[in-house]
């Protein structure tokens, strides 16, 4: 169920090169304080606990890839790649 005036994540990240990322819900902000230390290399859209969308502009999705090959190590982090 979408609320009036919040875009699905579908359109808010039109354009992004996006990757589902499954982490525990009491991971959630340390994940979201690595990709906000990183420069601008993705941002995060979420739905409800630890089942997260990351997305970064295509230019920067080697740094992205990284970033979250480091996170399946460090937290146990689940990375699905785009379709």
């Amino acid at each position: 169920m979408t609320l009036p005036g919040v875009l699905p994540i579908s359109e808010a990240s039109r354009g992004l090169v996006t990757f589902r990322v499954l982490v525990p819900a009491s991971e959630v902000v340390f994940l979201k304080s690595i990709i906000e230390a990183s420069d601008g290399v993705a941002s995060i859209f979420a739905e409800k606990g630890g089942d997260l969308t990351v997305g970064a502009p295509p230019g920067r999705e080697a740094e992205l890839r990284e970033i979250l090959r480091d996170l399946e190590s460090e937290i146990g982090a689940r990375v699905v790649e785009p379709d």
